[in-house]
This record gives C-alpha cells, sequence and structure tokens, in this order.
C-alpha cells in the first residue's frame, strides 16, 4: 500500500526517483517493473506496479470499441501507457508525452494512492489540495452514501 507525498526532483532525462521507502515493496511485487499513464480527470500521471496495471488493462479490454465513451477511455488509457523498470538506483523515465500532460518540470510530487501513485507538477498539486481543502470545508456539495458513513 502507497501512502504520503514525496517531493522529488525530475532529472534532465525525465527520471524520477522512486523513494527509498518504496522500493523494495516494489522489487518485491513486481522486481521493478512500472506502468505510467494520464489521469483522465487531473493533470497528472499515475504509476502503478505491472500487476496492478494488468488488472486495470483487464477492464479496458472489456469495454467496448464500438462504444464511444468506452473507446475514448481505452485509447487514452492505453495509448498513454508506457511500460518500464525502475533502475539499480530507484530511477524511473517518464516520456515526453507524459510529462507534457501533466506539465511536469524539475519539482514534482509523487503521491501514494493504495495501489498506485500520482506524479502531480509540485505547483499544480499545490493549487488542487488548497481547492480540495476550500471545497471540504465549505460543504456546499452532496455527500455519496460512501461519504457519509466516513468518519475519522
Amino acid at each position: 500500500m502507497f501512502r504520503g507525498a514525496s517531493a522529488i526532483n525530475l532529472d534532465t532525462k525525465g527520471r524520477v526517483t522512486i523513494p527509498t521507502k518504496y522500493r523494495q515493496a516494489l522489487l518485491d511485487d513486481c522486481q521493478g517493473q512500472l506502468v505510467c499513464t494520464i489521469d483522465t480527470q487531473q493533470p497528472c500521471l499515475l504509476l502503478y506496479p505491472l500487476p496492478e496495471w494488468e488488472e486495470i488493462e483487464l477492464k479496458l479490454s472489456r469495454l467496448s470499441s464500438m462504444n464511444p465513451h468506452e473507446r475514448r477511455m481505452q485509447r487514452l488509457l492505453l495509448g498513454y501507457a508506457s511500460e518500464g523498470e525502475m533502475d539499480k538506483s530507484g530511477r524511473f523515465l517518464l516520456g515526453g508525452p507524459l510529462r507534457q500532460h501533466a506539465k511536469l518540470d524539475k519539482q514534482i510530487m509523487l503521491v501514494g494512492q493504495f495501489n498506485k501513485f500520482e506524479i502531480w507538477n509540485a505547483d499544480i498539486w499545490q493549487q488542487q489540495i488548497e481547492l480540495d481543502i476550500a471545497t471540504e470545508q465549505e460543504a456546499n456539495f452532496e455527500l455519496t452514501e460512501r461519504l457519509q458513513d466516513f468518519s475519522l
């Protein structure tokens, strides 16, 4: 399980260094094999261990290529999907189209989200967090049934 937000740097070759606290789990779980794609709802990337990504691919394979909405989801997620391996230094290469989608520059955020990571431009991440907190404080939205039952 991945949790927490880590400020990391994107090197000049487009590589991110996975924080040490996650590396052994990724080596044990998937031998460092990762898949990165875009988030269709946010200007960030989604980084999955290969077994988690294979579950997403299975779900995508069940969608109809004849339905324009389902086809669009297949096209975006599979079209941007990039498989790679963490190197011995814990680095993972993010291709140009992925970096462009998320507007990544030197300072980025790697955010654990249970079974995957989100990768954000650090400034956009901060803006999103401020917006999320403000929205929660306003409480001007309808709670889903799951959120109604959620408490800390």
